[in-house]
C-alpha cells in the first residue's frame, strides 16, 4: 500500500519578496531626488522653458538629451553644454530676424548684427537714431527701436545698452562732457525699449562709454562716425550671473532709524 503523500505546507514568507522590492524603488527614488537636488534647478526649468517657447514651443530639453542621473561631476558639464547649445540657437535666432529686419528697410552699413562671446550685438551708428549732439530719438529712429525691441522681448536675458561717442569734446550745458551724451543716449533707448516694446525693467541697463571704446582710431570723419554708435547687448547667461540681483525687499535707510 502507497504512502499517502503530505500536502505541501503553504509558504507564508512570499510578502517577503514584495516588500523588498518595494525597499528598492524607494530607494532608488531618494537616490534619483538627491541627485536632482545637487543640479539648480530654477535656473535649469527657467532657460529650457524660456528658450523653448522662443523656438516654438516644439522642442523641449529631454528631446535633445538631459543630463546624466548618475551623481557626479559629468551632470553638471552635460547640463551645461545642453543649456549653451540652447541658448546658442537662441542667439542665432536673434541675429537672423534682426539681420532680416536691417535688410529688408535699407539699414545695412547703418545697423550691424553680429554675435560675440557675451551676445548678440546690435550696433546702431548715432544718425541712425541721434541727431549730432543730441539724445533725444527722433521720430523716424523711434520705429527702429520698436520693431528691434519686439525681436528681444522673445528673450529671458539680460540687455545692455551701451552709449559711445568719438572723441570730438562737447561741453554745453546739458552735456558737460561725453560722458553724458553717451549715458543719456542709452537711457533713451531703455526708456523706449521699456515703454513701447514692454521689456521687463529689471532685465534692461544702460551705460556710457564716452570715446573710451573706439571702434577705431579717431583719426578720420569716417572712424569717427564709426565710433559714434549705441550698441544693444543681449548677454549669454554666464555674464548674466555676475550682474547684480534685484531685491525684492525695500531697503531701509539707515540714517532714518
Amino acid at each position: 500500500m502507497k504512502k499517502r503523500e503530505e500536502p505541501q505546507k503553504e509558504n507564508h514568507e512570499r510578502w517577503l519578496i514584495t516588500y523588498a522590492d518595494l525597499i528598492t524603488l524607494l530607494l532608488i527614488f531618494f537616490v534619483v531626488m538627491y541627485t536632482l537636488s545637487k543640479i539648480d534647478a530654477n535656473k535649469y526649468y527657467a532657460i529650457a522653458s524660456s528658450l523653448a517657447k522662443t523656438m516654438g514651443g516644439s522642442q523641449s530639453i529631454m528631446e535633445s538629451g538631459g543630463p546624466s542621473m548618475v551623481p557626479g561631476a559629468s551632470e553638471s558639464k552635460e547640463l551645461d553644454t545642453v543649456m549653451e547649445n540652447l541658448e546658442q540657437q537662441n542667439m542665432e535666432k536673434i541675429k537672423r530676424q534682426i539681420q532680416e529686419y536691417v535688410d529688408q528697410n535699407g539699414l545695412s552699413g547703418k545697423v550691424t548684427v553680429s554675435i560675440e562671446e557675451r551676445g548678440v550685438v546690435v550696433s546702431f551708428q548715432d544718425v541712425v537714431l541721434f541727431p549730432l549732439g543730441v539724445a533725444e530719438l527722433n521720430p523716424s529712429s523711434r520705429d527702429i527701436v520698436d520693431k528691434v525691441g519686439a525681436i528681444l522681448r522673445q528673450t529671458p536675458n539680460y540687455i545692455r545698452v551701451e552709449g559711445h561717442t568719438d572723441n570730438l569734446p562737447i561741453r554745453t550745458s546739458k552735456f558737460p562732457s561725453n560722458w553724458e551724451l553717451s549715458l543719456a543716449r542709452s537711457a533713451s533707448v531703455v526708456h523706449r525699449l521699456i515703454e513701447f516694446s514692454d521689456i521687463p525693467p529689471d532685465r534692461l541697463s544702460a551705460t556710457g562709454y564716452g570715446e573710451y571704446r573706439p571702434r577705431r582710431p579717431n583719426d578720420s570723419d569716417t572712424n569717427r562716425q564709426q565710433n559714434r554708435r549705441v550698441d544693444i547687448v543681449v548677454l549669454r547667461t554666464k555674464f548674466q550671473e555676475v550682474e547684480p540681483e534685484a531685491v525684492d525687499k525695500p531697503i531701509v535707510n539707515q540714517a532714518t532709524q
